[in-house]
Parts: C-alpha cells; structure tokens; sequence
C-alpha cells in the first residue's frame, strides 16, 4: 500500500467514525425521548439527521475519489468497499432514530399510556449491537462481529413478543390504539436498526475473511 492510500484510508475511516458517534448519539436520544416523553430529546434526533445526510455524502463521494485514485486491490479494495456500506448503514440508522423520535413526539400526546418495559429492554440492545459492531470495524474484531449477528435474533424476538403485548393492550382497550400504533412503529423501527448493526457486522466478516456472510444463516431451500 501506498502512503498516500494509507494516509487517504485513515482519514476516510475516522470520517466514518465521526459519523457513527453522531448516529448512537441520535439513537440514544431517541430512545431516551421515547422512554422518557421528552419533545426536547426527539427535536435534537430529527435535527441532527440532516448533518448526518451530509455525511454521508461526503464519504461515499471520498470512497468513489480513492477507488478512481488508487485503484486499490484486495484488502484495500475490501475496506473502501465495507465503508461504503457501512456508510449507507448509518445513514438508514440515523432515518430509524428519527423515526422512533417522531413516535415519541406523538406519545407525548399519551401520557397514560404505559410502554413495555419489553421496549426499554429492546432498545438497549439495538444501542449495543450498533456500538459493538463499529468496535468491530475498529479492531477488525470477527468474534465481536459474529456475536452481534446472534444478538439480531434476540432483537426479533422481542419485536414479536410486542406485537402480541400491543394488540391484547388494543382489544382489551379502544383508547389505547393511536398510542399502541405509534409505539409499535417505535419498536419495529428499533428491530430495524439491529438489522442494519448486523449488516454492518457482516461487513466486518467479509473485510477480515474476503467472503460475503450475508444469509448464511439461512436454511438452505431443498433441490
């Protein structure tokens, strides 16, 4: 490699990061906005995703600059080919973060409305799948990785427990079901967003071990 790809590599990811730290920041917030029924919160998170969009921009369009520059080849080509992905990751992120803020905007309308603690639970998860898959893209660390794809199917789980909390809550109750609808959104917003933390771990497998991990988790179809 390089010199002048290593230095233009290096500064490529530490755009990344600085964007990751924005996009956990806003789902923080989100998630504190919803728990908490702070407008504040979720006006900071709707704000904030306009700078991440920019973002965005800016490093897809540095990706595009040192694949026309330098023409990387193998590991190199590999790590500017996973921050693009990543990249297109936190941006979707940043979207769902927004989401779940713009649910707890209209929660806010419900004051009696009692949230799951099942949701508080769910989003603790999908803030550390996120954190700990761009530790994994830090320290090219593929146990870590693997270990956020497993936690996806916990995610899943208490998704489709809440469904079933959110639909008794709405036949045992007429009232409740503006409330219930917009919490359920929240909440598959948040199942969203641990999708998109396992993208971006299955993109750590491939820039460590050169093979595409997507849906190898899946059962194999009968020929």
């Amino acid at each position: 490699m390089s010199k002048h790809l290593h230095r233009d590599l290096e500064a490529l990811e530490e755009q990344l990061l600085a964007m990751s730290a924005k996009v956990e920041e806003m789902i923080a917030q989100a998630c504190a906005a919803l728990r908490d029924r702070r407008g504040d919160l979720a006006a900071e998170v709707m704000q904030a995703d306009n700078e991440v969009d920019q973002q965005e921009v800016l490093i897809e369009e540095e990706c595009l600059k040192i694949l026309a520059l330098h023409q990387p080849v193998a590991i190199d080509l590999r790590r500017v080919t996973a921050v693009l992905k990543i990249n297109n990751d936190l941006e979707r992120i940043a979207d769902l973060a927004t989401s779940v803020a713009e649910r707890a905007t209209r929660l806010s309308m419900h004051p009696a409305f009692p949230i799951p603690q099942e949701l508080t639970q769910m989003a603790g998860l999908a803030i550390s799948m996120v954190r700990d898959a761009l530790d994994a893209f830090v320290r090219l660390d593929v146990a870590k990785a693997r270990n956020v794809c497993v936690r996806d199917h916990a995610v899943d789980a208490i998704y489709y427990h809440l469904i079933d909390v959110f639909f008794a809550m709405m036949m045992q109750d007429s009232n409740v079901i503006k409330a219930a609808i917009h919490c359920d959104a929240a909440a598959r917003s948040l199942e969203r967003i641990a999708d998109h933390a396992t993208n971006i771990a299955e993109d750590v497998l491939y820039l460590v071990e050169g093979e595409i991990a997507r849906h190898k988790h899946l059962p194999q179809q009968p020929k």
